[in-house]
């Protein structure tokens, strides 16, 4: 059986939909239903925050970067054996990057792509009845969706609710919930989203106390009555996502180091490699039986000093890379580098495998889609594979070192083709999270 879904959407960012997702998410669960959370667009953290509230596996969803192929199968992956999937959208429910119709990144081309109803979040603080035309404009913008209801976010009292409730019933748009404002409901956040899953205290008493205050403020049944079924090829076989870097990889995992997407560690398994964590933190290096290592993204500027002096861990990845390919992912790029300074600006030694030089000192965001043409043969591909990925760090380079680029990045505003990154030997790396072949 393929479970029915619906996106939790709003029409911006911090309007509240990861709160009531993981509330809704978890709340349901506890019902004895069968609940996959997805994550439309490239974040890292929510699915691991999904995975935590409804006890199952979540993945991200990317129209912009994915292949549909590849979109059908995590959807579909998804919806085996489910009772219900609740997706979580990413900023605005229209916000995308100039594209084909269904290939913008937006929410809203998820939504139209599976036939999900669309569970708005608006947060009506400092506003009544104008709610209303916001969900009105948000009905009526893409004829491709349907908006099933909405939840109030943020309310004030009472009175406040009501007055909203008049807005929406003149629109004919059902308020299947609405929530107080409450701060004990807002999880913790740094520099790149959300503390990570695994690192916020009490992380199960918080979500069932979100879970509490969901279950008290919205109509669950109706939730779960509007969910649409979900259009999804029967018969779907993607290929990996990204090339298999190797048969044995080791890869990175703890505080520092873990922004690694679901579906490419999933696809890299299905093609029969295996897949050796291993922790930097812990000054561990890559298992020597391993034919190749993978740094992810993660949070390194904030463990610099301990890296540093990971000298078991350093040491091994020097030798590692003499003879079998290291690629490293934002984080993982800074860690293969010459020095990565930090917030205080303390300059601190890394493994000195590429020659780049980075700061969290001087800080400055990089945010957006890219398409990453590769210049060397490597462990992504051969020379010429392009590759769709994304970028969000607030580190800068203080120099690029003499290393070759890793690829030539553009985006998707027109930008003209950037070298990015670096490679020297058998070591690649750049600040480019890949998410999959270009489509």
């Amino acid at each position: 059986m393929t479970a029915p879904g619906l996106i939790i959407a709003a029409p911006r960012s911090g309007s509240g939909k990861t709160t009531i997702t993981l509330g809704l998410q978890r709340a349901l669960v506890r019902r004895g239903l069968t609940v996959r959370g997805l994550k439309c667009g490239p974040d890292y953290i929510d699915p691991a925050f999904h995975a935590a509230a409804t006890g199952a596996p979540s993945a991200n969803l990317d129209s912009f970067a994915m292949p549909t192929a590849l979109l059908h199968q995590i959807a579909k992956g998804a919806a085996d054996g489910a009772d219900l999937i609740i997706a979580e959208g990413s900023m605005g429910l229209f916000d995308g990057v100039p594209g084909p119709e269904g290939r913008t990144g937006a929410s809203a081309d998820v939504a139209a792509l599976f036939g999900w109803p669309i569970l708005l979040v608006i947060d009506v603080s400092g506003q009544a009845q104008s709610a209303a035309a916001i969900a009105l404009g948000c009905m009526h913008y893409d004829p491709r969706i349907s908006i099933a209801g909405v939840i109030l976010n943020k309310v004030a009292s009472e009175r406040h609710s009501r007055l909203v409730g008049q807005g929406m019933a003149r629109i004919g748009l059902p308020v299947l919930g609405a929530l107080p404002r409450e701060a004990s409901l807002i999880l913790p956040e740094r520099h790149l989203g959300l503390v990570q899953a695994g690192e916020t205290a009490d992380l199960h008493q918080r979500l069932d106390a979100l879970a509490d205050a969901v279950a008290a403020a919205v109509d669950l049944d109706a939730i779960v009555a509007v969910a649409g079924a979900t259009t999804v090829a029967s018969a779907v076989m993607a290929a990996p996502a990204l090339p298999t870097p190797g048969r044995c990889i080791a890869i990175a995992r703890d505080a520092a180091f873990s922004f690694v997407y679901p579906h490419v560690e999933a696809g890299w398994r299905a093609s029969g490699a295996e897949l050796v964590p291993f922790s930097p933190l812990a000054d561990e290096a890559p298992p020597d039986e391993c034919d190749a290592c993978w740094l992810p993204g993660g949070y390194p500027e904030l463990h610099a000093g301990r890296l540093a002096g990971a000298s078991q861990f350093l040491e091994g990845l020097r030798g590692f890379a003499q003879t079998r390919p290291v690629h490293g992912e934002c984080g993982g790029y800074m860690v293969l580098g010459k020095s990565l300074i930090d917030a205080d600006g303390v300059s601190h030694a890394m493994a000195g495998l590429l020659g780049v030089e980075t700061s969290f000192a001087r800080r400055k965001m990089n945010l957006g889609y890219r398409r990453a043409v590769l210049q060397a043969d490597g462990p992504l591909g051969d020379a010429g594979q392009a590759l769709t990925g994304h970028e969000f760090h607030y580190a800068t380079i203080v120099s690029t070192g003499d290393d070759a680029p890793f690829a030539m990045v553009t985006d998707p505003h027109g930008s003209a083709p950037m070298p990015a990154g670096s490679r020297r030997g058998l070591v690649t790396g750049s600040f480019f999270h890949a998410i999959a072949v270009a489509p």
